[in-house]
């Protein structure tokens, strides 16, 4: 009987409070923030593919596997470690030719690497084409320090949330006071240009020295919404 009687004066209690906030609403102002840290990219993930083609589907995959292994090999003798590089997919297809009207096996690998000392970039470039790869499907920027300048990030877009709302509240002679709710709608982005071609013309030369890559600058952000109460 008695938890009946407390939960009932709970349920009321919970009722008379959502009540008088609907009566009453509390005045506040909800703002969008954003927070930029541009920094030099320090590591770079290179994706690498090998894909053969032919009428028979187990010529075809060893044809596959002998370029695989050199590239694994070259890896390696790279001194790369075994952790910064791993095989992303693989896929043996039948596929029908319309024009020649006859089927033929598509075989495809594709090996990502990451190269933590950015300056390796152009000589492993030179090197890998001699392993027979076909395809350099594309480069991925990152910065050795994410975490600490995704912080720098987020504490820019908290700020300049409280900015923005202290700019509209200001226009109309009122105060921000405590923060209410924060929601974290961030989301990464880094480049991703293509070397294919640069990276053909390097090997073209392998006397010459090249330099191929243009690292640029990484754009880290944040984005929040924040709700402040106005006094």
């Amino acid at each position: 009987m008695k938890n009946l009687v407390v939960t009932l004066i709970t349920l009321f209690t919970v009722m008379t409070y959502a009540q008088d906030q609907k009566q009453n609403p509390v005045p506040q102002i909800n703002v969008a923030g954003e927070g930029k840290v541009k920094v030099t990219p320090d590591q770079v993930i290179i994706t690498l593919g090998v894909e053969n083609t032919g009428k028979d589907a187990s010529e075809v995959k060893k044809a596959n596997d002998i370029i695989i292994e050199k590239v694994i090999k070259f890896i390696k003798q790279s001194n790369i470690p075994q952790s910064d590089f791993q095989t992303t997919a693989v896929s043996l297809s039948k596929n029908y030719d319309y024009e020649k009207k006859k089927y033929n096996y598509v075989a495809h690998q594709s090996i990502c690497v990451t190269l933590k000392d950015i300056k390796k970039y152009d000589e492993f470039m030179m090197g890998i084409t001699d392993t027979g790869i076909t395809n350099i499907n594309g480069v991925e920027f990152k910065s050795s320090k994410l975490e600490q300048y995704q912080s720098e990030a987020r504490k820019k877009a908290i700020l300049d949330a409280k900015q923005k709302a202290v700019d509209y509240a200001s226009a109309l002679n009122q105060k921000v006071g405590k923060v209410i709710l924060i929601s974290d709608n961030s989301q990464n982005y880094y480049p991703q240009p293509m070397y294919k071609g640069a990276m053909m013309a390097g090997a073209a030369d392998a006397s010459m020295p090249r330099e191929t890559l243009a690292v640029g600058e990484i754009e880290i952000t944040a984005n929040v919404q924040v709700a402040f109460i106005l006094d």
